[in-house]
């Protein structure tokens, strides 16, 4: 069965379109024979199953001349495992219309399967092949490097790239989280398969993964696959310590590039994912500019001034930091008028603060809006993953949007007197006229 019949099904079935409401999404605690835990949602609408899986060992892993490397790693797995070379690899999750990806980020090595119930047995068995047997082989190796250094070139000229590299540097230093993700020409250039080997071997282990599952399985089902694909796994990874960091703040960097507009980047320190002012900082960021068309950056940049299409800001919040971030792009020769309502928005945020309707429309978006997080197995299985990581327990789901309904106008004004009251973000601008020159 080619992939093209798995999405045909999927519509017909509404494996992409299955709306399950937060409260009613019953997690399991899943311990295989072999001590590897899953949390499951079991689910029989569909003949599907959808598994998400994360390693702790990002990006910030990568060794100091190696820079690249989890990612060429990632984008390696499905290119040849066991005896199946990249074609015959890709044929065979073609034919049995199996999805198998891995991703990476700072944190984390992430991986997804997704499969019919018909092919179940089939699916773990090459999925198993990837995380434990990769090949590595000369032809993909040179292919996927090829793409991945012309990558690194199309961003060179690429303002929106161009502003997120520079603007890690400007916000971490010499901190491993400043490491170019995607590699460098060089260091892409001399990287081996036993470079690849190494930080696989490194990264996937037993003692730091996280599994989400969601679909029609049953427990029982679920723990003898779980053992096939990772209990031959080292029990513990071989990581590097990652010193917690604060993210600097009142930098201003301006890249000068010919292009008609000018990306700004802006940010500030933020806050970690377990600290006890999260939910009142998401609620105060929705009203500053994570509301996408209510929020005060959007009035006051878009919708006044007409000075962009787009303007927004989040809450990162990474393993050993957080950051309060945002973006806006806009014509050259109105970007220093751009920085300056920013600026303006941030400093009203931390001295007067939101009203009790902007908080009570806030608090009803961001409740009504959480289901949409769960319309898909593929969603909630990246969720669950999400929250275990996070930590914040196996019954989140039924209280989140409680403790955003708890959130008061005193917690949304005490998390932005905290965040930004005094602070001067660092500012990034890629274009060809540097903001600073031009504040009105």
């Amino acid at each position: 069965m080619k992939l093209s019949r798995f999405f045909s099904i999927a519509l017909t079935t509404g494996f992409l379109g299955l709306v399950f409401p937060a409260h009613a999404v019953e997690i399991q605690r899943v311990v295989s024979p072999g001590g590897i835990e899953a949390w499951l949602v079991e689910d029989d609408t569909v003949p599907i199953i959808a598994m998400n899986f994360a390693f702790e060992g990002g990006t910030a892993q990568d060794p100091d001349g190696k820079e690249g490397v989890t990612q060429f790693m990632t984008a390696m797995l499905d290119e040849g495992a066991g005896e199946l070379d990249s074609i015959a690899y890709k044929t065979r999750l073609e034919d049995l219309a199996i999805g198998i990806s891995f991703s990476a980020d700072r944190d984390h090595v992430y991986g997804s399967l997704r499969t019919l119930t018909t092919t179940r047995d089939e699916a773990f068995d090459m999925l198993a092949l990837a995380v434990n047997s990769p090949r590595f082989d000369a032809e993909p190796l040179d292919r996927v490097r090829a793409q991945m250094v012309s990558n690194v070139r199309r961003e060179e000229q690429e303002p929106d790239a161009v502003a997120g590299k520079v603007f890690m540097d400007a916000m971490f230093g010499d901190h491993p989280y400043a490491k170019p993700s995607g590699g460098t020409l060089e260091t892409l250039g001399s990287m081996s398969g036993e470079d690849l080997e190494t930080q696989k071997t490194r990264v996937f282990a037993t003692g730091t993964l996280t599994v989400g599952v969601v679909g029609a399985i049953d427990a029982q089902t679920l723990a003898p696959l779980l053992d096939k694909v990772f209990t031959d796994l080292p029990a513990e990874p071989d990581l590097a310590v990652i010193a917690d960091v604060d993210p600097n703040a009142g930098a201003q960097v301006h890249v000068t590039l010919d292009t008609p507009q000018t990306t700004v980047l802006f940010g500030l320190p933020g806050l970690k994912r377990d600290d006890p002012d999260y939910q009142a900082a998401f609620v105060m960021n929705h009203i500053l500019g994570g509301g996408s068309f209510t929020s005060w950056l959007y009035e006051e940049v878009r919708e006044k001034r007409g000075l962009t299409y787009g303007v927004y800001s989040y809450l990162a919040p990474y393993e050993h930091t957080g950051m309060l971030s945002g973006s806006a792009s806009t014509r050259a020769d109105r970007a220093g008028e751009t920085v300056a309502v920013i600026l303006d928005q941030i400093q009203r945020m931390a001295s007067e603060g939101p009203t009790e309707d902007e908080l009570a429309s806030a608090k009803r978006f961001l409740t009504g809006s959480y289901g949409l997080r769960f319309d898909t197995s593929a969603k909630i299985a990246r969720q669950l993953v999400a929250l275990k990581i996070a930590g914040l327990g196996i019954d989140y789901f039924d209280r989140r949007n409680a403790e955003i309904e708890a959130v008061t106008l005193a917690d949304v004004q005490r998390a932005a007197k905290r965040l930004l009251e005094g602070q001067q973000p660092t500012i990034v601008s890629v274009g060809p006229v540097d903001p600073k020159t031009m504040v009105q």
